[in-house]
């Protein structure tokens, strides 16, 4: 077993395990890119501990992390989010840095929204959501907007609720990075749908400083990733109607 780091004394882990081939790579990727990010963000993320080697037990790499105590931000109601809104900016900022040229290529993360537009636009139109004519309006409005023109940036990939972490009310870690990837950080910042009402949203995009086109391109984001969720299970089909309402509660 590889490791990382050595000497750590913690109570409590856990074991971050791939089930299928396509996350075997994520889980790569997290071991290879987390321990730079946690020396940056103030916040907890699951940086290894202990880095697990493919045998015949088990034929992939796998992670020991460290345990953090909270609840998942999904278990509880989008009102009770407001109190994260500046915090789970300033992690957002502190991730946001310019990307190094060997990041990982996501197909569906951090990319120009024109080359989500096929997929969006054929989620659309099966009638997964409510007021799909409206959501396919917002879609083409946020693909006019100009792509993002500068350096690709470090985002999560995968920014919702089902991933954030809370303890007493404040953001306690931000989990799961395993579709971190460099790009257009619009795509991090439709957290501001797909996790708060309008008066946490007003809070997270005010502590953060993005112009008008990356706001507007975060909403096209927030439709991409709200049906996708809808097509999840019960917890994520709550982020991706939530998160859909809140963009129509804006744009339309």
């Amino acid at each position: 077993m590889d490791t990382p780091e050595a000497d750590i004394e913690v109570d409590e882990y856990l074991v971050r395990l791939p089930r299928r081939t396509v996350a075997a790579q994520l889980i790569r990727n997290e071991q290879r890119w987390l321990p730079t990010f946690a020396e940056r963000v103030t916040v907890h993320i699951p940086a290894p501990v202990r880095v697990g080697s493919p045998s015949d037990a088990f034929p992939w790499h796998w992670t020991i992390a460290t345990w953090f105590d909270g609840d998942l931000a999904a278990e509880t109601s989008f009102a009770e989010h407001d109190s994260l809104a500046t915090e789970l900016a300033t992690f957002v900022a502190e991730l946001h840095t310019p990307a190094s040229a060997d990041a990982p290529f996501n197909p569906v993360r951090g990319v120009p929204l024109a080359a989500r537009d096929e997929s969006i636009r054929a989620r659309l139109a099966t009638g997964i959501a409510a007021r799909t004519d409206d959501l396919t309006d917002d879609w083409s409005r946020a693909l006019a907007v100009q792509p993002w023109a500068g350096a690709a940036q470090w985002l999560h990939g995968d920014l919702h609720p089902a991933n954030i972490l809370t303890h007493d009310g404040h953001l306690s870690a931000v989990l799961d990075f395993g579709d971190l990837t460099g790009g257009d950080p619009a795509t991090d910042l439709a957290t501001a749908w797909l996790t708060f009402d309008q008066g946490g949203r007003d809070r997270f995009r005010n502590a953060l400083d993005y112009d008008d086109a990356t706001w507007q391109r975060a909403a096209g984001w927030a439709i991409s990733l709200g049906s996708a969720a809808l097509m999840g299970n019960p917890e994520m089909q709550r982020i991706g109607t939530h998160g859909l309402e809140q963009v129509l509660l804006d744009v339309s």
